[in-house]
């Protein structure tokens, strides 16, 4: 009977994990994304850099400009992967922290918890990152729509 209860419990411990374990594969998509992002604005950088002009030439400032935004885009690319990382670092924790408390009989909720609740807020910080880096994407692609002449 002691071999059915800690096996019933392992069931729902295993049920418990589930919804962290989705928000982990929802995080991982999302570090994919901010990963293909990054290596965008690498090889942006790299581009303007290889093409990069004398300062008598009419383009320079714009190319300064656009290396300034890049380099401010990838700072922030770089802190919403660093943000999601930590927050999907923790939500591990909490999955390997409920099987734990279950196979030890520990009393972890509230660690468990704030761990969790900590993991969504490096998220929310990561996603806000990832959102200003879109910001300054669209404000420099706007500004180069501003270098076409128009009547």
């Amino acid at each position: 009977m002691g071999d059915s209860f800690a096996l019933n419990d392992i069931a729902h411990t295993i049920q418990l994990a589930m919804a962290p374990c989705f928000l982990l594969t929802a995080i991982g998509a999302m570090l994919n994304m901010l990963t293909g992002r990054l290596a965008r604005v690498v090889d942006r950088s790299r581009w303007i850099e290889q093409h990069f002009t004398a300062k008598n030439d009419p383009s320079h400032p714009y190319q300064v400009q656009q290396l300034r935004w890049i380099d401010e885009r990838m700072r922030y690319a770089n802190r919403a992967l660093i943000l999601c990382t930590i927050s999907a670092v923790l939500i591990c924790i909490v999955i390997a922290g409920l099987f734990t408390a279950v196979l030890f009989d520990l009393a972890l909720a509230q660690p468990i918890a704030i761990i969790f609740v900590l993991a969504m807020l490096l998220l929310i910080a990561g996603l806000g990152m990832f959102l200003y880096e879109i910001r300054i994407a669209v404000h420099a692609t706007r500004v180069q729509d501003e270098l076409l002449e128009r009547e």
